[in-house]
């Protein structure tokens, strides 16, 4: 069965095609067309952009639900949840914690893997390789240094499903361990981390790519030790994932990212905990207990500490343009295509393309969230 879409915009990667018709056939993207044949089935949305389903590559829970919470029924209860941030597409994101749990939560995962609702992409192990000094909201009773043989259990559990894994660079083994699981095509990211300029550096040549939550649980810029953040803004090639809700940088450092990297090599990211989506109140991160309030999640016995976000992905990159740092088509582009092609996605999800799953979300002139489709059907409308 075919449908055209109307609309006064479609966001492709590069541009913001204006008017015309957008062709979907069982649940399959195909043409943008200027003219559709009379008897054509329409989807009407004039007034309103199509821009493809966003994409959250670093998310640990939405709706009460978290992936630590290690069953199929909080991952299942995640995925039903994200249609309403826009998103269709991500990767359940763990944190750091022992060895025999982790070995579970890849089994719950794997279990899930078609959970209704937004497309499980691949698994995100943030952790256990850390250290303490940048542990944020992650236990440093569990962290380590990396281990093939851990990994392998871990990727075998999860039916190969774990896609990207963080460390800290300074960690012993770090550039073996690289070198091991980029062969098998993972993305390792780097963060939580007091590694020097020259650590961080040493790890992408191993085969590092990404930045996790680009400024925060890292070493800051220092004009005697660049540290993370200077290795972050100065290494070509990698990519910068970046929390835009207004508290964990400030919209001028993300406008200085921004500018260091390129629109093209940062990934809005959420990094929302099982707050996401609920009333103010009390949570748990992990082990950790956590006050929501405010716009913020943080630690209960540091208030100062952010604990994670409670943002929803259209709302970051309805905040890149608001504050003037990104196009409307760079801001869509950053919250989908950028943070597919980071982690090595972006055959999958990601954009408007002939012959792609018709994932889409419909917004407005200000880029509010209308609704949202999977594989050409609406799962959620505002």
């Amino acid at each position: 069965m075919t449908y055209y879409i109307k609309a006064d915009s479609f966001f492709y990667p590069y541009e913001e095609c204006r008017g015309g018709y957008l062709a979907v056939t069982d649940g399959v993207f195909g043409d943008w067309t200027a003219q559709v044949p009379a008897d054509a089935e329409i989807l009407d949305y004039t007034g309103y952009s199509i821009a493809p389903g966003l994409v959250d590559t670093h998310i640990h829970g939405f709706g009460g639900a978290d992936v630590m919470d290690n069953s199929v029924e909080a991952i299942e209860t995640i995925s039903a949840g994200l249609p309403s941030t826009g998103v269709t597409s991500y990767l359940p994101t763990t944190l750091t914690s022992t060895f025999e749990i982790l070995n579970e939560v890849c089994e719950k995962v794997a279990q899930a893997k078609h959970a209704k609702g937004a497309k499980i992409q691949g698994l995100y192990f943030e952790g256990p390789y850390f250290t303490e000094e940048f542990k944020g909201a992650q236990n440093p009773a569990y962290m380590g240094d990396p281990s093939i043989e851990q990994f392998e259990t871990w990727q075998a559990s999860a039916q190969g499903l774990i896609s990207k894994i963080a460390i800290a660079p300074e960690r012993n083994g770090v550039s073996e361990f690289v070198r091991h699981v980029t062969d098998q095509g993972i993305v390792v990211a780097l963060g939580h981390s007091n590694a020097t300029f020259s650590q961080a550096q040493d790890a992408v040549y191993a085969g590092a790519s990404v930045w996790v939550h680009a400024y925060n649980g890292m070493r800051g810029l220092n004009h005697r030790e660049p540290g993370m953040v200077g290795a972050v803004y100065d290494i070509p090639n990698t990519y910068a994932e970046l929390i835009c809700d207004g508290h964990h940088v400030n919209p001028k450092a993300c406008e200085i990212l921004i500018k260091q990297k390129s629109h093209d090599h940062v990934a809005l990211i959420t990094d929302c905990m099982r707050a996401g989506g609920m009333p103010e109140g009390d949570y748990m991160l992990g082990d950790f207990p956590v006050i929501v309030e405010n716009g913020t999640a943080r630690l209960k016995d540091n208030t100062a500490s952010l604990a994670g976000s409670i943002l929803k992905l259209y709302q970051g990159l309805k905040n890149v343009a608001d504050w003037g740092i990104a196009s409307r088509v760079e801001a869509v582009r950053m919250a989908s295509l950028i943070p597919a092609i980071s982690c090595k996605i972006d055959d999958k999800c990601g954009q408007i393309k002939s012959g792609r799953d018709a994932d889409f979300i419909v917004l407005t002139k200000d880029l509010d969230l209308v609704a949202t489709y999977i594989d050409g059907q609406k799962v959620y409308q505002v």
